[in-house]
Formats: C-alpha cells, sequence, structure tokens
C-alpha cells in the first residue's frame, strides 16, 4: 500500500486483540537499545494535549496506542486526548489545521505531510538524533519522510509504515507450476498466466482503488527502471523504461481476474478470501484477517497463505515504499515541549514494541534496533513485512517531496497511464505523453 490508503470497513477486519496485546507484553525486553541521555524537554504548566492520527484498520492499533497514551498521562500528569480520523479525510484536516493555526498539538499524518507544511511545523532534529542514536539508526524511508530534502534537519517524526508484497496461495502458485515466487519479470508473467489456466487468476487494481492502484502502479513504473522525476523534479514518465512498464501492463493484465478496472480498496481483499485470485498485492490484514476468523474455511486460506516481495525486476531492492505516519508538531501549539516528550514516549521501547507487535506487522519499524522485535519471528509469514521501511522508494521517486508529488497520486496521473493502455483506450507513447503533460502541470505550479 503506498500513498494514504483509504479506510476501509470491510477491508480491515478485526485481529485478535488479546493475543496482540500478549505478544506486545513480552516483546519490548528483546529490543537493543544505546544508553544515550533522551532530550531534556520540560513540558508547559497546564499542558494538554490533543493528537490527530489516521483511524485503525485493526483493532490492537487504536487500543495499544490509547493504553500507551493513558500511561504518559499517568507519568506525567500531562492530559492526552487522541481523535481517529478516517484516512481519506486526513488530508482536509491537515490542511485545515495548518491553514488556520489550530487543531491537534500532535498530527500523525502521512509521509509527506511535515513537507508540505514545512514553514509551519516545529522541528524535529533534536529528537530525531536521540532516537536513532538509541534504537540503530533510521532506516532509508524513514530518512526521507522526516528529513528536509538534501538537508539534515527533521521536519516530522515517522512512525511506521505499511507496505504492499505479493500475497498470494502457495498450493495454487504450486499447481501453476513454480516451487517459489519468481523475482524475475518475465517468470512472474508466466506465473500469472499459469494461475488463470488453472482457474486462480491473479487480481491488481488500476482502478481509483486507493492504495492499491497506487501500489501497483509505481511498481510497474518502479520495476521497469521508469521514475516519475529526476532527483531535480523534472518529469521523466515519456522515457523508453515506462514505455516497458506499459507493455509490460498490458501483457500482465490478460492474465488478471475480470473486473480489476472497478475494484474498489476492498475489492482484492475480498476476492482473495473468497477464493476468487489466487495472488494480488497488499498488506498484512488479508492473511491476519482469515488466521484469526472464527471460521474453518477462512483460515484454511490462511494457511495457504504467504507473502514475498513483489518482483524486483531492474532494482536492487523491491521497487515498492510504504505508507509512512509522519508525526509532526505545529509551530501554533502552546505546548511544543509536552508534544515532543509525547512522541519521544510514544516511541521508547516500552511502549513501541507492544504497539508494533499487537499491530502483528500491520506497521513496520523506522528504527533499525525494532527489527529484533518478536513480533518478526512469531510467524515467518510476517518477514516481508519486517523490512518494510527497508527501501529507496517514495512518493515522487527520485525528486523532492513537494506538494506536486502528493497532487500526481491524487489526481491518479500515474494510475491512469497505465489504465488507459491495458483497456486499450490509447497507445503506450499517448498515453505516457499525456501523463507526462498532466504531470508537468503538477510540477510548474
Amino acid at each position: 500500500m503506498t500513498g494514504p490508503e483509504m479506510r476501509r470497513p470491510g477491508r480491515r477486519r478485526a485481529i485478535a486483540l488479546g493475543a496482540g496485546l500478549l505478544l506486545g507484553a513480552r516483546a519490548a525486553r528483546a529490543i537493543p537499545a544505546a544508553n544515550v541521555a533522551p532530550p531534556s524537554y520540560r513540558p508547559e504548566q497546564g499542558a494538554r494535549l490533543r493528537v490527530l492520527r489516521p483511524a485503525k484498520f485493526i483493532d490492537p492499533d487504536e487500543a495499544i496506542f490509547n493504553a500507551n497514551s493513558r500511561r504518559f498521562t499517568e507519568q506525567t500528569g500531562i492530559e492526552v486526548r487522541v481523535d481517529y480520523v478516517n484516512w481519506p479525510d486526513m488530508p482536509v484536516q491537515v490542511a485545515v489545521a495548518y491553514n488556520t493555526g489550530q487543531g491537534a498539538d500532535v498530527i500523525i499524518g502521512f509521509g509527506a505531510d511535515p513537507h508540505l507544511y514545512a514553514d509551519k511545523v516545529t522541528e524535529m532534529t533534536d529528537l530525531a538524533t536521540y532516537l536513532g542514536a538509541k534504537y540503530g539508526g533510521w532506516y532509508e524511508l524513514a530518512q526521507v519522510y522526516g528529513r528536509k530534502y538534501r538537508s539534515d534537519t527533521w521536519l516530522g517524526l515517522p512512525m511506521g509504515g505499511s507496505s504492499s508484497p505479493v500475497v498470494y496461495r502457495r498450493s495454487w502458485m504450486q499447481e501453476a507450476g513454480f516451487a517459489a515466487m519468481p523475482n524475475d519479470l518475465g517468470e512472474f508473467l508466466k506465473l500469472c498466466q499459469g494461475l488463470k489456466r488453472i482457474g486462480h487468476p491473479a487480481g491488481f487494481a488500476l482502478s481509483h482503488a486507493p492504495g492499491d492502484a497506487p501500489a501497483y502502479a509505481n511498481w510497474l513504473l518502479w520495476s521497469h527502471g521508469a521514475a516519475l522525476v529526476d532527483e531535480e523534479g523534472k518529469v521523466t514518465l515519456d522515457s523508453p523504461a515506462t514505455a516497458r512498464a506499459l507493455d509490460y501492463a498490458r501483457a500482465l493484465q490478460e492474465t488478471l481476474v475480470p473486473g480489476t478496472m472497478a475494484w474498489n480498496g476492498a475489492s482484492n481483499n475480498r476476492a482473495f478470501v473468497a477464493g476468487e485470485i489466487g495472488l494480488t498485492q497488499n498488506g498484512v490484514s488479508i492473511y491476519f484477517s482469515a488466521k484469526t476468523a472464527k471460521d474453518a474455511a477462512q483460515n484454511a486460506v490462511a494457511a495457504d497463505t504467504d507473502h514475498a516481495d513483489m518482483p524486483h525486476g531492474s532494482s536492487a531492492k523491491a521497487p515498492s515504499t510504504a505508507l509512512t505516519l509522519n508525526a509532526m508538531v505545529p509551530r501554533y501549539t502552546r505546548y511544543p515541549q509536552a508534544a515532543k516528550e509525547y512522541i519521544r514516549f510514544m516511541m521508547e521501547a516500552e511502549q513501541y514494541d507492544p504497539w508494533l507487535s499487537g499491530c502483528l506487522g500491520y506497521w513496520s519499524q523506522p528504527l533499525k534496533a525494532y527489527a529484533e522485535s518478536a513480533v518478526w519471528s512469531s510467524d515467518s509469514k510476517l518477514a516481508v513485512y519486517r523490512t518494510g521501511m527497508d527501501t529507496p522508494f517514495y512518493e515522487g521517486f527520485h525528486g523532492p517531496i513537494s506538494a506536486a508529488a502528493g497532487a500526481v497520486v491524487e489526481n491518479w496521473v500515474v494510475v491512469d497511464m497505465f489504465a488507459r493502455v491495458v483497456t486499450g483506450q490509447q497507445a503506450p507513447a499517448e498515453s505516457m505523453r499525456e501523463a507526462q503533460r498532466a504531470a508537468r502541470r503538477w510540477y510548474r505550479g
């Protein structure tokens, strides 16, 4: 899942909260930490904090986050109110807060948000430096979203990322003639052809399905060595590499289950659990909703489900990114010291690891020490999610994070470029030029 993925009531089913809390309670002891003095924040007298963050998709996310916030209140006396907002409403809520200069004291938005409001956020360099020194350093994606472009100044504090690897039925992959998930694009196409042949096709969205469609479109682009922009922010969609990606998408579309062009954010989850598809791209939620369901048929689906990187193609690393939670302290808050202390508290092992573990792989850590969390050894099928933020890829890769990159995503420029080709509406060259023109309008602005 890349980009702000919308809240999907049918998609993120409740996950065994008790088991998650128990795992989280055991896990904190395993986290290696250096002996580093924390920043000496002095919370303001009478401080009360309001926290704004995206709503849960799995029950432990909210339950453990709330429990940690209550613990902060118990230890500091600072009252904390956490407001959870549906994912599609978050960008508007964040914009209103920054543009009116009033609202939450801590805003946990999505990856690019601190960069969009760079002149309205409190610098986080001191906190990021401390946490990085204590917990083994920051993963690459956390640095991209946390730091100002080509600078050591931190604008936000990344808290976790949700990635989208391959989710597949192991027995059907084997029936299609493959002993393991291929990492080569040509072999992956053959696998999808084989799955279609045995009646269990793959399914990927190139509709306006939030999260899923951008993740798939970006993978198509990046796995062929193409990108939206270069390091200076010049649009580079009109390229031979993009043409190769479009040709591959057209070939892959022929193997997919019918109807993907009308999919919404929940469609691939429903299709996978129902046995209508044997392979898709998604977060961990499909697996755990089936695994923890009180239904033998869904439990059987979970037993046959596994995960792997999307094929790398020309990339040295998995060509995918992670939807990232990014904490900010707005300059308008009356309680910046209390707000920073709250974020520090939530990122310490005693609080963070139970939350990470309770989320059962839905969020992956931004700090390298948390790769030692017990959650990652609790189930071998979670392994691919462990390094979700260990990636150089992000929305707007290779260029600076900007409002233009966000606008391209919000206006479905890359997704629609692929959709026009796979549906036969336009030839690759024509669709590529149209996408180039559309992206330039935003980058010029």
